[in-house]
């Protein structure tokens, strides 16, 4: 059993991540202990790279915010699992903000050594997910983090646009993970 953190990353309520997410928390939960963080519930102020972090007591950023619980969070997980909409070819911005932060000592002393995706975007085009893959792969060099797998949907535009078959998919990435 492991403890799975999933940064849902959507700031639609209820929307297609939201949706992709339940279905993974409801196959994941079978034998991991599953926690959703999103980024409608905290209020996560961008790094502004001042790195005073790095010399702060107990590492902690001068940035009174919701990010402290989110470190807690993290420190305490095996597995991350990062969702989101697509927006430009990128994660929302509220997502970016807290993997931002994350730019902290604090993150060495996380026990995290798998992550996973779960990207949705309306457009259908063959490298919507390119730039988000990439640098995904470049924290999973860095960090030496496994690769725990990828849910991609495209065309999903508006609430409910999810196909039935891609909320399994997701689904059986919790379970089997």
């Amino acid at each position: 059993m492991g403890k799975i953190i999933v940064l849902a990353g959507s700031p639609r309520k209820n929307g297609n991540t939201d949706r992709l997410v339940k279905a993974f928390v409801d196959g994941a939960s079978i034998d991991n202990d599953v926690e959703v963080i999103s980024v409608t519930d905290y209020k996560v102020n961008p790094c502004i790279g001042c790195n005073s972090c790095f010399t702060r007591d107990n590492n902690l950023c001068f940035q009174n915010d919701d990010m402290t619980s989110i470190y807690k969070k993290l420190s305490e997980a095996d597995t991350i699992i990062v969702a989101s909409p697509v927006y430009f070819y990128g994660i929302s911005a509220q997502l970016k903000a807290i993997v931002d932060r994350l730019h902290t000592p604090l993150r060495n002393s996380f026990h995290i050594s798998k992550i996973g995706l779960i990207l949705v975007g309306a457009a259908e085009l063959p490298e919507l997910f390119d730039a988000i893959i990439t640098q995904y792969k470049l924290v999973c060099n860095f960090f030496n983090l496994q690769d725990a797998g990828k849910v991609l949907v495209r065309g999903a535009k508006d609430k409910g646009d999810v196909s039935q078959s891609c909320l399994e998919e997701a689904y059986d990435f919790g379970k089997n993970i």
